[in-house]
């Protein structure tokens, strides 16, 4: 289990890493080429992370800010690219204010940059393989038979989670990553706070991964966050009351190692009345 959590825990650094550059290029690319990285609600958002935002920012690199042609675009874009969707860009791209007087410094910036970058999207495929060959070592593999739970969450969960045996019950499972709500206590008064957030932020954020992809992909669970927004809970807050569902769910397929059954499930919610 070591492995898989040290596994985990350099993953998530490595996600925190790829968010900071990826605005860091938004943030050059917007300086070098002004507009044409729109925020939200000003137009088509550029992706950094997809074929056509890496040709847009190679364009930008090579080209110190000037607008490339259509076929220097596609040329450049690592997958697919189509012809419509680079003409959109380039467009975009004329519109835009000239780059500034120190371009060309910019310029090399951006592409040491956007190499960096590359190379830290393959350190996370990497360590990305090294889980899924991990969690299949483990009794965590059960979790990946979950809707919308693949190796990623699974070995998330299961890594903070195992071995099972340490928990009595689901119920001390899901105290253990703070999502369980704070408990106030005294001589004439006893009442429940918000949650206790006790335990590693690593453990409740693969709960509440857990807890979103079945939310949108087991319809027993998208049913019941419906029901919870229907009775005016926000998002977050439904989340989290389907994330104690999702703990007990998982807490028997970790001591069970049983594969995740819908209509089983379903039936027992119903012969329960919930």
């Amino acid at each position: 289990m070591d492995a898989l959590r040290a596994a985990v825990r350099h993953r998530r650094g490595l996600v925190a890493d790829r968010k900071v550059a990826q605005q860091r290029l938004h943030d050059q690319l917007n300086a070098l080429c002004p507009g044409l990285s729109a925020p939200s609600g000003h137009g088509r958002r550029l992706a950094i992370e997809t074929s056509t935002g890496q040709a847009v920012l190679t364009c930008a690199a090579a080209f110190a800010g000037k607008a490339p042609k259509t076929r220097s675009l596609i040329a450049r874009a690592p997958g697919r690219l189509t012809e419509a969707t680079a003409g959109y860009w380039v467009q975009r791209w004329r519109g835009c204010l000239p780059a500034p007087a120190d371009a060309e410094q910019r310029a090399r910036r951006l592409g040491r940059d956007l190499e960096r970058y590359r190379i830290l999207r393959l350190d996370i495929a990497a360590v990305e393989d090294e889980i899924s060959v991990l969690l299949r070592t483990t009794d965590g593999q059960i979790l990946t038979s979950l809707p919308g739970v693949a190796t990623l969450r699974a070995g998330a969960f299961a890594a903070h989670s195992l071995p099972i045996g340490r928990f009595p019950d689901a119920d001390h499972l899901y105290s253990a990553t703070g999502l369980a709500p704070a408990l106030y206590e005294s001589a004439t008064v006893r009442r429940r706070g918000r949650i206790s957030r006790q335990g590693l932020a690593e453990h409740r954020d693969a709960l509440m991964g857990i807890a979103w992809g079945l939310s949108r992909c087991s319809p027993s669970f998208a049913r019941r966050d419906t029901e919870l927004r229907a009775r005016g809970m926000r998002p977050i807050q439904a989340r989290v009351a389907i994330a104690r569902n999702a703990c007990r769910l998982a807490y028997r397929l970790l001591v069970t190692q049983e594969p995740f059954d819908e209509e089983a499930y379903l039936r027992g919610r119903l012969s329960r009345g919930r």
